[in-house]
């Protein structure tokens, strides 16, 4: 039995195909640990949720800025981005079951010595709080009034956290540090417009990582989203966005003896760009 976590797919099917074959994944036995972003830009992204959705217990989900956008644009809110692809998703038959199961996913995960989010935790988030706050955002999503969580999420403030934050303003901050955010200010607050080469961030800020609650200490956090990074390691944390989509590689690490894997992309992809 292994455990790989896998990165940023971003509808490429085809290539998740490719890795899973390289792996000799075998759902009898084997976990996949799936770092958000399955959807858009690709053109399998009904494919890639039916297949991940179809693994049931055998895969564990965080929720990505596309995912996220996904089921807002299935209520009617949000925009379709210049490369969406989402259409299929939109017409599909299935596309409620699709929904209610993508809903039912959490924006973290934590196992073992491994901590597993899309983008990034806040500085002053501990371990607990993080879960905490991730529950709370996925009873919002799976409660009854999710539709307003969805309508609502979108927006760059509160760029700062602070204990006495609540309703929307808490869910937003949570979503936003969990699923956009790769570098933090001097001041722990987010930068939200950076997307680029590690040496390129703003001056006065850092890598979310390297910015870690105390209680983090021993943790290796597994994440992606930053996919100028491409496959990156740093003390405590592996990033997995190695810019399948953007024509690159789809990386999978075996989290039991950190073993990396990859596959060349096997679709046609968008021109370069880093987001």
């Amino acid at each position: 039995m292994a455990t790989y976590a896998i990165g940023d797919l971003q509808g490429c099917f085809v290539t998740l195909q490719s890795l899973l074959t390289r792996i000799s994944f075998n759902p009898a036995h084997d976990r996949l640990w799936f770092v958000g972003d399955l959807v858009n830009r690709g053109q399998g992204s009904l494919e890639c949720l039916r297949f991940i959705a179809g693994l049931g217990d055998r895969a564990t989900v965080v929720l990505g800025n596309h995912d996220l956008n996904l089921l807002a644009r299935v209520e009617g809110f949000g925009r379709a981005g210049r490369n969406d692809t989402l259409q299929p998703v939109l017409d599909a038959p299935d596309c409620d079951d699709l929904m209610s199961w993508l809903r039912s996913r959490s924006l973290l995960h934590a196992e073992g010595d491994f901590v597993m989010v899309h983008a990034g935790l806040l500085p002053q988030w501990s371990l607990s709080l993080a879960q905490e706050l991730a529950q709370d955002v996925s009873e919002a999503l799976q409660g009854p009034a999710y539709r307003d969580l969805l309508e609502n999420m979108y927006g760059n403030k509160p760029d700062a956290w602070d204990d006495d934050l609540a309703g929307m303003e808490r869910y937003r901050i949570t979503i936003n540090a969990m699923t956009r955010m790769r570098v933090v200010e001097e001041d722990g607050r987010m930068n939200l417009k950076f997307a680029g080469l590690l040496p390129d961030r703003p001056k006065h800020s850092q890598p979310w990582f390297q910015a870690r609650h105390p209680s983090l200490a021993g943790k290796t956090f597994v994440a992606g989203h930053w996919s100028a990074l491409g496959y990156f390691t740093a003390p405590g944390f592996v990033g997995l966005d190695s810019g399948c989509i953007w024509g690159h590689e789809l990386t999978a690490l075996r989290l039991d003896d950190r073993a990396v894997f990859q596959v060349p992309c096997a679709e046609a992809v968008i021109p370069e760009g880093w987001d």
